[in-house]
C-alpha cells in the first residue's frame, strides 16, 4: 500500500465526521474497511474513500476519490436504486468540516439510505440457516441483474481471466512471510494450469456475451434485506476492467462466501437455481476455479488489512482463505444419483438436501425434469404449461435432455443428481446407463409416500416448476408397480432430515461396495 501521506491528511476530517457533528447528530457509528470509512447516523449512511493505493485501486487524491464515489452511485443504482442518494463535497471552514456549504472542498462523501441493523445477509448467515425462499429469490435477483448487465463481446476470455490471476500474484507477493513463497507459488501454478485447460471455453463464453459489467464484489456483506428483498449493493466501482468479467465468476464470490461459512447447502441451492434460470450448463465446470480465485482475493485483502493494522485475526483468516482456495480446486470423483418417486413424495427436497454433500464445490448439479420441461418450452419456471406439453413424446424429450446434460456434466467431472419421476423401468435403466457410459458410480433412490401426504404436499406448492396437481397425484396412484431392481426404496412420510440421513447411508454403502470396501 502507498498512500503518499494522504491518509494522515484525512485523519482530522474522519475524526470530525465520527463525532456526528457534520450530520447534525451526536450518535454516529464508524466502520472502517480496507478502502473506505462509513459513518452511520440516523437514517443515513455516509461513505468516504480512504486515501490508499493498492495494486488494484488508487484513491490517493480527492479527485480520484470523487470519481470513484460518482461511479459507485451510478453503478449501484442498477441493483439498489433506493439506497444510493448522492455525492456531496466535504468542506473545511477553519477547524470544522461540513457536508456542503462554503469553504475549501477537501474530500467527497457518498450519501446512502441506511437499512436496519441486522439486514446484512452476512449477519443473518451468522445467526442461523437462511430461508430457502430467500435464497431462491437471491439467485433469481442475481440472475436477472446479470441478464440485464452490459455485455462485452471479447474473444479473449482466457486472457482476461489470466489477468485476474496475475493481479492476485501481485497482491499476494508482499505477504510471502504470512503465507509462504512455496504455498503461493503452488496455488497460482494450479490455478493457471486449470485456467489454461479451460481456455477454449473461457474464450467461447467471451464471444457469446457471458462477460458483462457485473457487481464484482458479490459476497454476503454486500447484500442486504431491504423491504423484504435480498438487495446487492456496494459493487466494485473503482475498476470497470475488474468488474467486467464472466457472470459465473461474479456469482462465485457469493457461493464461495456461503461455502466458507459452512452454509454449503445454501451455496448449492443458489448455484442450482441460478443455473436452472440461466441454462448456463456449459459454464458449471468453471465454478471450482472461480471459487478458488475468489477465496484467493479474500486472502490477500485480509493480508493487506493485517499489514496495515497488525490485526492477528485478519492474518489467521487470510491463511484460512488461502487454504480454502487450495481445497476448492482439488478434484473429486464424479457420480450420478437418481431420485425418483411419484409427484409429492419430496424428490426435489431430498435432492437439495443431498446436493452439497457430493462433488467438488459448490456441490452436485441437480437436473430436475420439471425445470428442463419449462426450459424446452421457453417459459418461466413458475408458468403453468398446457397439457399438450405432457404427452408421452414430450416427456421422452425431457428425459433425453436430462440424460444428455447428465452425461455432459459427468464427462467434465461434475457430480449429478437427477430429479424426475422415473416411474417407468425403461427410464430407470436409461439413467443408470448414463452413469455406466460415463464410467462413474450410480445410486438410484425411490421415494414412497401415501396418496394423502402427496396430495397435501402438492397442494402446498407455490411458484414451483412442477405443474403436478391433485389430478396428477391421483392418476399416478394407479401406476402399475414395476420391480425397482437395485434402486433403494425410502419411506418419504418422515421428516426430511431422517429421509436424507437414510439416503446418504444408502449412497455411501453403495459407493463402498463399488470400491470393494466392507
Amino acid at each position: 500500500m502507498d498512500a503518499s501521506g494522504s491518509a494522515d491528511d484525512q485523519a482530522p476530517m474522519l475524526a470530525c465526521l465520527a463525532s456526528g457533528t457534520p450530520f447534525g447528530s451526536e450518535a454516529c457509528r464508524r466502520i472502517d474497511t480496507h478502502a473506505a470509512s462509513i459513518f452511520l447516523s440516523g437514517d443515513r449512511a455516509w461513505k468516504i474513500k480512504r486515501a490508499v493505493r493498492y495494486p488494484y485501486l488508487d484513491f490517493s487524491t480527492p479527485e480520484r476519490r470523487k470519481a470513484a464515489l460518482e461511479a459507485e452511485l451510478r453503478l449501484n443504482r442498477r441493483t439498489a436504486p433506493d439506497l444510493y442518494l448522492g455525492v456531496h463535497p466535504v468542506v473545511r471552514a477553519g477547524d470544522q468540516f461540513t457536508i456542503g456549504g462554503t469553504g475549501e472542498v477537501v474530500d467527497w462523501v457518498l450519501e446512502m439510505r441506511r437499512f436496519p441493523d441486522g439486514a446484512l445477509l452476512d449477519e443473518r448467515a451468522g445467526q442461523g440457516p437462511l430461508a430457502t425462499s430467500l435464497l431462491l429469490r437471491l439467485a433469481a435477483r442475481v440472475h436477472a441483474f446479470h441478464d440485464q448487465a452490459e455485455p462485452m463481446t471479447d474473444a479473449r476470455g482466457a486472457d482476461r481471466f489470466s489477468h485476474i490471476l496475475d493481479g492476485n500474484a501481485d497482491s499476494l507477493a508482499p505477504h510471502a512471510a504470512l503465507f509462504g513463497d512455496e504455498k503461493i507459488a503452488a496455488l497460482l501454478r494450479d490455478q493457471r494450469r486449470i485456467c489454461q485447460g479451460h481456455a477454449a471455453l473461457l474464450d467461447a463464453r467471451g464471444r457469446d456475451g457471458r462477460i458483462r459489467h457485473v457487481h464484482g464484489d458479490l459476497h454476503l456483506a454486500n447484500i442486504a434485506l431491504v423491504d423484504g428483498e435480498p438487495t446487492p449493493f456496494d459493487c466494485l466501482e473503482f475498476s470497470e476492467e475488474l468488474a467486467t468479467t464472466d457472470v459465473l465468476y461474479d456469482l462465485a464470490f457469493l457461493l464461495m462466501d456461503l461455502w466458507d461459512r459452512g452454509r454449503r447447502a445454501d451455496a448449492n441451492l443458489v448455484f442450482n437455481h441460478y443455473i436452472d434460470l440461466s441454462a448456463d450448463e456449459e459454464g458449471v465446470r468453471l465454478l471450482p476455479l472461480f471459487l478458488s480465485v475468489r477465496a484467493t482475493i479474500r486472502a490477500h485483502v485480509l493480508a493487506a488489512t493485517h499489514a496495515r493494522t497488525g490485526n492477528a485475526a485478519a492474518a489467521e483468516r487470510a491463511r484460512a482463505f488461502l487454504d480454502l482456495a487450495e481445497r476448492l480446486i482439488v478434484a473429486t470423483p464424479a457420480g450420478l444419483i437418481a431420485v425418483g418417486g411419484l409427484s409429492g413424495t419430496g424428490k426435489s427436497a431430498l435432492a437439495r438436501a443431498l446436493g452439497a454433500d457430493f462433488g467438488t464445490a459448490p456441490g452436485a448439479r441437480i437436473l430436475r425434469s420439471d425445470v428442463l420441461r419449462k426450459r424446452l418450452a421457453g417459459v418461466p419456471l413458475d408458468q403453468r404449461l398446457s397439457p399438450a406439453l405432457y404427452t408421452p413424446l414430450a416427456s421422452r424429450t425431457v428425459y433425453h435432455l436430462l440424460y444428455d446434460l447428465a452425461a455432459q456434466h459427468l464427462s467434465t467431472g461434475i457430480y449429478v443428481i437427477a430429479d424426475a419421476v422415473f416411474a417407468d423401468s425403461g427410464e430407470r435403466a436409461a439413467v443408470a446407463r448414463t452413469a455406466a457410459h460415463a464410467q462413474v458410480s450410480f445410486v438410484g433412490l425411490w421415494l414412497e409416500a401415501p396418496e394423502a401426504l402427496r396430495l397435501e404436499r402438492v397442494g402446498e406448492r407455490r411458484g414451483d416448476a412442477s405443474d403436478a396437481d391433485a389430478g396428477v397425484v391421483r392418476a399416478q396412484s394407479h401406476y402399475r408397480a414395476e420391480p425397482l431392481g437395485e434402486w433403494h426404496p425410502l419411506r418419504a412420510d418422515r421428516p426430511l432430515c431422517t429421509v436424507a440421513a437414510d439416503a446418504k447411508a444408502d449412497i455411501l454403502s453403495t459407493l463402498r461396495r463399488g470400491r470393494g470396501i466392507d
